[in-house]
């Protein structure tokens, strides 16, 4: 019921996509016993097929798609080779197809190499390719620059590359740039992806995040605002990036920032929206007068820098002037 909330909850703050759950659900991960854990044994065809489904009733609740996510395995570390690792990403993708997924999204690659191996195998299900890394402007783990890894993902066959994990939305922004100039030059058009964390990530080194003095205890210091989500939402759309989410860190109502962002966009309000009125329009009703001053992107760009937006869009449920 917990995973299925979740769902719930992105899905009313205007998430498009349902992403299964089934972040490194890979054999050979699974398999690894540590202290503890004796007594239980789960495969990747089990929790794959439980998120599949939770995953598929959430979605018909609001004509959501249905992604099926892929990630690296601990084969590619340890070496054992292409077949070796092309096998663990087969048996991910073979639940997927049997659950009639809508797309499949390769994230959280560290390796371009094994990227390309992920995208070589996904393609042969038919379904369209998300390819994201966990790189920033460094590159992968291998030296590979961002805009190298960008043109090698788009040529192995992914039909969406883009960048996910690991650092923060404008750390993130500055690296699809990179990864779009490189796609343009080689005269590659994939549509684009961005899902940065939810922390800043400033003076960080190739693991962003991971390598935070606070990390993993004490991060909500770090943790970025909606109106930050808001500045991250238009300037990855106005780069070009039309496939706009978050990773670790991003809450519903970080989710909820995107798609009022781009609400005019989208055509469409989320759900969640109904009793946020954004940009503290609720402020009207508070009882204080200094309060009541809160109100309108005007007052809020006057504090967290603006977006560039010229205007607001309009809301639904947008208060009468009083």
């Amino acid at each position: 019921m917990g995973v299925q909330q979740l769902h719930k909850e992105f899905l009313r703050a205007g998430s498009d996509v349902m992403q299964t759950f089934t972040f490194f659900s890979t054999d050979d991960t699974l398999q690894v016993k540590h202290p503890g854990e004796e007594g239980y044994s789960y495969k990747c065809s089990d929790l794959n097929n439980a998120a599949c489904k939770l995953a598929h009733e959430v979605a018909r609740e609001g004509d959501a798609l249905v992604a099926g996510g892929v990630t690296q395995t601990t084969s590619y570390t340890a070496g054992k080779g292409k077949a070796f690792v092309q096998a663990n990403i087969k048996d991910q993708v073979k639940t997927f197809m049997v659950n009639k997924v809508d797309f499949i999204i390769c994230e959280f690659f560290m390796y371009v190499e094994e990227m390309e191996w992920a995208i070589e195998e996904v393609t042969k299900s038919g379904l369209p390719v998300v390819a994201s890394m966990c790189i920033g402007l460094k590159g992968d783990y291998a030296g590979v620059s961002a805009g190298e890894c960008a043109v090698r993902m788009a040529r192995a066959g992914a039909d969406v590359v883009g960048v996910n994990c690991l650092f923060d939305p404008y750390m993130t922004v500055d690296t699809i740039k990179v990864m779009k100039s490189a796609l343009d030059e080689a005269g590659l058009k994939p549509f684009l992806l961005t899902q940065p964390n939810g922390f800043f990530t400033t003076g960080t080194g190739k693991e962003g995040y991971l390598s935070c003095p606070e990390y993993p205890f004490a991060m909500e210091a770090r943790t970025v605002s909606r109106f930050d989500v808001h500045k991250y939402a238009r300037a990855a759309y106005d780069l070009g990036v039309r496939y706009v989410g978050g990773c670790c860190g991003f809450e519903a109502y970080h989710i909820r920032a995107i798609a009022e962002e781009l609400a005019e966009e989208r055509g469409k309000w989320p759900a969640g929206s109904a009793k946020n009125k954004p940009w503290g329009q609720n402020n009207v009703l508070s009882s204080s007068p200094f309060i009541r001053k809160r109100v309108g992107r005007q007052y809020w760009e006057s504090i967290v820098p603006s977006s560039g937006r010229s205007k607001p869009p309009s809301h639904p449920i947008d208060p009468k002037p009083q």
